[in-house]
């Protein structure tokens, strides 16, 4: 099998999959326990100023009869004391020396707590601290926290504070709740970060109970926004992501990014690794089905690269990143159209009524391949939907709806035009930002203006 060890800023692991800072590595028997089942680190649970916790502190979100495609928590920082976490660290280094421990840490804006922090860490034997500027709720009422994440000139003060005490890996982990995550990853690396970490949890109300209209997670009547994690945050998680790893200050730096929301399965781990993550951190899915699932995201991990011909996980990292583009340096030439499998297809119309309603009415429904109108159809015999390629624009609305795995391919087909981006063309030809310009310009490329 493919290697799957990592080197993360100097933290060597036996694969890239780690706890993320949460719940499940809250003490010193869930993580030896996950250490036991395979994972290959762990950031610990974070620690840092005096808090109490409220009951209860979880609200999920179902979708299709789905448990938990996300999570939304309104939980804060570890409640046990400082001095139970720094020894369980210190027991948990001596007895897995060869996996990643890692502690999250969050205190007050003051150099001097954060350094004290910093030594404690440091004492327990830890291989880094992630420095938490991500929690949205809670914590960011008193300071800290997002509070800190969206600003950057915090970000790069603070991670300047603990970078000057650490002789250990100081990872800064990114909020997600700003408008442009490159500022606060561009403060973090100017303040000295060695590795960054992102997302942590979108700020979010999970929902409400119609029947007595309270907030979910209810606590005694009252509650508020929380976190939100899981299967569902994925796409901005990989966003966010490849927009960090894109940064010239951290290619340039060669800065290893650690990957975490909404992985569950290899195929999301393969995804993050390809858009710039080099370690991989998991929460949500270990709260749903347990620490077993690392065997699974191994395994699956491994067999790919295999199958790739693929030596090591460390060859993927980033290979997707440079594929990520502008929309002024897309090739507006490029065209495909949808074709629809007769012999799969199971006349269930979802295409058709998706198409005509929701995109650009470019099926027709059929029978014998002469189109019908189904509001007066009557016949025994079901329509069978076709693309008029001509008028197809390849929006790839069809093929998603579409309960049949590839009954709908996006095929590519000669557009009969020249490869030619947006900003060329407004470079070449600055008229067509006039609307009678743009309609002539169609006319010419045979564009349908439709």
């Amino acid at each position: 099998m493919a290697d799957l060890s990592i080197n993360f800023a100097g933290i060597r692991s036996p694969n890239p999959f780690w706890l993320a800072s949460a719940p499940p590595s809250n003490s010193a028997y869930q993580v030896n326990k996950a250490f036991e089942q395979g994972w290959g680190g762990a950031v610990w649970k974070t620690i840092g100023e005096p808090i109490l916790n409220v009951s209860n502190r979880y609200g999920g979100f179902e979708f299709g009869g789905q448990k938990l495609v996300a999570i939304n928590n309104i939980e804060l920082i570890s409640d046990r004391p400082l001095e139970v976490n720094i020894r369980e660290i210190a027991e948990v280094k001596r007895l897995w020396p060869d996996r990643a421990v890692v502690v999250s840490a969050m205190v007050e804006s003051k150099p001097e707590t954060w350094q004290d922090i910093v030594a404690r860490i440091e004492d327990a034997g830890a291989d880094g601290i992630e420095l938490n500027y991500g929690c949205p709720h809670g914590m960011s009422e008193r300071g800290m926290g997002s509070a800190v994440g969206q600003v950057p000139e915090y970000c790069s003060m603070i991670t300047g504070w603990v970078a000057e005490a650490a002789t250990i890996p100081v990872i800064v982990k990114l909020t997600p709740n700003v408008t442009d995550v490159t500022p606060p990853a561009r403060a973090a690396v100017r303040g000295g970060a060695d590795a960054l970490s992102l997302i942590n949890t979108i700020n979010s109300i999970i929902g409400v109970d119609l029947d007595t209209f309270k907030i979910y997670p209810d606590i005694g009547g009252k509650s508020g926004h929380g976190g939100y994690a899981g299967p569902a945050v994925k796409p901005v998680a990989l966003h966010m992501l490849s927009a960090v790893a894109g940064l010239q200050e951290v290619q340039t730096r060669g800065l290893p990014i650690s990957g975490m929301g909404g992985i569950e399965t290899w195929r999301d781990a393969a995804e993050f690794l390809l858009l710039g993550a080099t370690s991989l951190q998991v929460c949500t899915a270990v709260m749903h089905y347990g620490f077993r699932i690392i065997e699974d995201l191994t395994d699956g991990l491994g067999n790919w690269l295999d199958a790739k011909g693929l030596a090591s996980v460390r060859d993927i990292v980033g290979l997707s990143v440079p594929r990520i583009s502008d929309f002024g340096n897309l090739d507006l030439s490029y065209k495909v159209v949808a074709r629809i499998d007769p012999e799969t297809c199971i006349n269930c119309n979802l295409c058709y009524v998706a198409c005509d309603e929701g995109a650009h009415q470019c099926i027709d429904l059929t029978v014998d391949g002469a189109k019908i109108d189904p509001t007066t159809y009557a016949g025994e015999v079901k329509p069978q939907p076709l693309v008029r390629e001509g008028d197809c624009v390849g929006c790839n609305l069809c093929s998603l709806v579409c309960p049949v795995d590839e009954c709908i391919s996006m095929v590519e087909v000669d557009s009969g035009r020249k490869s030619v981006t947006w900003n060329q063309l407004v470079s070449e030809r600055p008229e067509i930002l006039e609307w009678d310009q743009m309609e002539r310009y169609r006319a010419e490329v045979g564009i349908d203006i439709h």
